[in-house]
């Protein structure tokens, strides 16, 4: 009973941070553009009622903008986690159920990958393939599955040498049955926490990435273009335009951080029981 008590307080929280994630992220998408739009008259105005978070060199409201960015942020990390994690999932699966060169060549490829520092790898691919929001998008999903992959590889190394997958064989199943009906509903839950997992480190990157100039362009309201606007004015005393947004990024990353820990301990019976 205290096991079950202690599951549905897990449930209820993860379902809490899951809307409360939503909601940030709707709000921010239906934010207009001109509730964003500038007035010199309330340039940089310190936070108030009315400018929760005030207003930046342009007279645009931080809170509103700050929220804006993370709806783009959000957008970004999700998407480019999401092909990240099928990258992942497909690597992991081949260098384990296919042949011992397979093995042996995905491992390589994933050493490769990590042994470069990601956001200079990020900004390398992002120059390469002209910069903005496709070379961000695909310098982020092409840099973030590695991790992902070799827990999934370990996964189905030891999904492979169970009893009932040997029995599958010898009744003359083929691989792919297998791979569908044994594998992937074991790896289901691996792949979603991983998903989740890999969210902030996507907006981390997409926020630092923006921030150096590799990334977002100027005029897209991204919490990176916001911080990266900031630093210009932080020595004239408006300290809100980058203090605000920054712990305002930080709090959402770790959000998420856990949100993914509260679902692996939903979807992972091992964690569950711990």
């Amino acid at each position: 009973m205290k096991r079950m008590n202690q599951r549905k307080k897990v449930v209820v929280l993860t379902v809490v941070m899951a809307v409360l994630l939503a909601a940030i992220y709707a709000f921010g998408i239906w934010i207009p553009e001109n509730a964003v739009a500038g007035s010199f008259l309330e340039a940089g105005l310190p936070p108030s009622w009315k400018h929760p978070f005030g207003t930046d060199a342009l007279g645009r409201d931080l809170f509103l903008r700050t929220l804006k960015g993370m709806a783009v942020s959000m957008t970004v990390g999700f998407g480019a986690s999401a092909v990240s994690a099928v990258i992942a999932a497909f690597v992991g699966i081949i260098a384990a159920a296919g042949s011992r060169a397979m093995d042996t060549c995905m491992n390589w490829l994933i050493d490769l990958v990590m042994g470069v520092p990601h956001t200079i790898l990020v900004i390398l691919i992002s120059f390469a393939m002209g910069r903005g929001l496709k070379g961000l998008f695909i310098g982020i999903a092409a840099t973030h599955w590695c991790s992902l992959a070799r827990l999934i590889r370990g996964e189905v190394l030891q999904l492979r040498s169970r009893q009932y997958v040997a029995v599958s064989r010898k009744l003359g199943k083929s691989s792919r049955w297998i791979l569908i009906h044994h594998l992937l509903p074991h790896l289901a839950p691996q792949f979603f926490v991983g998903l989740v997992l890999l969210f902030p480190h996507a907006i981390l990157h997409e926020a630092s990435i923006s921030f150096l100039g590799f990334g977002l362009p100027p005029e897209q309201p991204a919490i990176g273009i916001i911080l990266s606007e900031s630093m210009r004015y932080i020595s004239t005393g408006m300290w809100w335009s980058a203090v605000l947004p920054g712990v305002t990024l930080v709090l959402i990353v770790l959000l998420v951080d856990k949100l993914g820990d509260r679902l692996r301990a939903v979807m992972d019976p091992y964690s569950a029981q711990e």
